[in-house]
């Protein structure tokens, strides 16, 4: 009797870890660096950005962006050169596969985060949704 061997069912798709961390943009990096040098010349730590994600706005969502001099035990951390970030892990859950940039145009400059897990936003970007 001969015995065909079936091959094994395929793998559930896990995204690598790049895809589900949040990441900053160069551009935003070296927004973050400007400003964390001008908000603690002589401090002894650097000043991070948090973003945070709260709830509210006129989408459901908001994005929170504020400068702390010390990060939280359990925040998410990024260090890119002089730049840092922190993230609280209830908003890394919202903000995974996203990418926080800085745009400068004639209407203004400010942070935006890509978020591909929002399925909505307001107008001004500022707010979101999720399904």
């Amino acid at each position: 009797m001969v015995q065909v061997l079936q091959p094994p069912p395929p793998l559930p798709y896990i995204p690598a870890m790049d895809e589900q961390r949040f990441t900053i943009s160069d551009r935003a990096a070296e927004r973050i660096a400007e400003i964390a040098a001008g908000a603690s010349p002589a401090g002894p730590a650097p000043a991070s950005l948090r973003v945070a994600v709260l709830a509210g706005g006129c989408s459901g969502f908001q994005y929170r962006f504020e400068l702390e001099s010390a990060s939280q035990p359990e925040d998410f951390v990024i260090d890119r050169g002089a730049a840092r970030v922190v993230v609280d892990p209830t908003s890394l859950e919202l903000l995974s596969g996203a990418m926080l940039d800085y745009t400068d145009e004639l209407m203004g400059s400010h942070f935006t985060v890509r978020n591909p897990n929002a399925t909505s936003s307001c107008g001004c970007g500022t707010s979101f949704s999720i399904d």
